[in-house]
């Protein structure tokens, strides 16, 4: 057996700080021409200098949140990457709030570095209702995430900038039920993909706060079922992979801090572009939320 990698001391002794630290925005000064609300983000250092997707969608979300009335927690959200993120440039986040009606109010943002949009998002809050209720169960037999290596596991003792980042800097804990395609494709080639997903540590008892960090964690793996379809890694030569929207749909309130089982398929792959679908269940069963995105996945003639 190989021995565990052991965490470097350059590491983030809680990776999940950094989660806290990117939600944490700054008030920052109204739009001068419009008046709206305006908060300010930063990034926590990358391997390849971009903001990370789920990152900018979160902190998009917490902004719009912000401007909501407290008992009106998100629903859904839409969202549209416009431009890559400068890891090392402040986002701006300018929130127009296009509605708030007797149950539902709706918040439109958009985050901005040096004047220029790099994410497009539209949200709706609602106050809570009764109603019809039903969902889709969760699979059945699916491993428990203790009896499943971390990232840390599988690429800690890899000496890469990426694969460490990866390994100890993630605020989630991410935990692969079929084999992870980090490093090597899926030889049986399936388009399915199921993760285990919390934070390291606690976190404080905030709805908005546990909906955005759910946000944040729904962009990791959901293109992945694109990859194993196609026998990829996330190391194929030449491999260009970027998120081009997102929606999602929160259903019933969960903790990101407690283990969530994410479920994800991909139904379609074309024009270098694949979509991917994710259902977010907790650990007895109820489903939480649901996902879709599409992503350009481009690779190199030949590879």
């Amino acid at each position: 057996m190989s021995p565990t990698p052991q965490r470097p001391p350059t590491a983030p002794t809680d990776p999940t700080d950094l989660l806290r630290g990117i939600l944490d925005l700054t008030p920052a000064e109204p739009d001068p021409a419009t008046g709206a609300p305006r908060f300010t983000g930063t990034t926590p250092p990358q391997a390849l200098g971009r903001v990370f997707g789920g990152q900018v969608l979160a902190q998009a979300l917490a902004a719009a949140g912000r401007t909501a009335p407290a008992d009106r927690p998100a629903h859904s959200l839409h969202a549209y990457f416009v431009r890559p993120g400068d890891a090392l440039a402040p986002i701006t986040f300018t929130v127009d709030p296009l509605r708030d009606g007797r149950s539902f109010s709706v918040r439109q943002v958009s985050a901005s570095q040096e004047g220029r949009t790099i994410l497009s998002l539209t949200c709706s809050f609602q106050q809570a209702a009764e109603g019809v209720d039903h969902h889709e169960p969760m699979p059945a037999d699916v491993p428990g995430p203790e009896e499943l290596p971390s990232a840390a596991d599988l690429l800690g003792g890899i000496d890469h900038p990426v694969a460490q980042e990866t390994a100890w800097s993630r605020p989630f804990d991410i935990r692969h039920v079929t084999p992870a395609v980090y490093v090597r494709p899926d030889e049986h080639r399936r388009s399915r993909n199921m993760v285990w997903m919390r934070t390291f540590s606690p976190l404080a008892d905030d709805p908005h706060l546990h909906r955005s960090a759910l946000t944040y964690a729904s962009d990791y793996t959901l293109l992945e079922p694109v990859l194993r379809r196609h026998g990829l890694a996330w190391t194929h030569p030449g491999m260009s992979v970027a998120s081009l929207d997102h929606a999602m749909w929160f259903h019933r309130p969960a903790r990101a801090d407690e283990w969530l089982l994410y479920v994800q398929e991909s139904p379609s792959a074309q024009g270098a572009r694949g979509l991917g679908l994710g259902r977010v269940f907790t650990r007895d069963g109820h489903l939480v939320a649901t996902v879709a995105q599409e992503g350009m996945i481009r690779t190199a003639p030949g590879v």
